[in-house]
């Protein structure tokens, strides 16, 4: 969620800023999980944000704050992309970063987003199998 974060807020590619950070003294070390989301993330970006932009209603996302596009993201790339991640479990954990990191407002509004997307998310997947 940093990564994608700061990489937005910099306007950088998230893939280069997290190479950068791995094995940087500076910074804890960085688990596998942590590429394959950032990876994954960029990898679908373009797709993931049109997603976000046709479920999140009355809200562009430049609109949104940062923290929220962040966290929209990781949770759509984990809802239709990481099959090993129960859609249940992916909406969870986005709404409790939203939670801790973003507004008072963002909880409900990540879960709403999330949680329509979830209602077509066979029929995104089965797409997205076929592109």
């Amino acid at each position: 969620m940093d990564v994608l974060y700061e990489a937005d807020l910099r306007g950088v590619d998230p893939v280069t800023l997290l190479s950068e950070r791995i094995g940087s003294p500076e910074v804890p070390p960085i688990n596998d999980y942590t590429v394959t989301l950032v990876e994954g993330v960029t990898a679908h970006r373009s797709r993931i944000d049109q997603l976000i932009s046709e479920h999140a209603e009355g809200w562009t996302l430049p609109r949104m704050p940062a923290v929220d596009r962040a966290v929209l993201r990781l949770g759509l790339f984990e809802l239709l992309w990481a099959g090993d991640v129960p859609d249940a479990v992916a909406i969870d954990e986005a709404v409790e970063l939203a939670k801790q990191l973003s507004t008072d407002d963002s909880p409900r509004f990540v879960n709403g987003v999330l949680g329509r997307i979830a209602g077509i998310a066979d029929h995104l997947r089965a797409s997205l199998d076929s592109d």
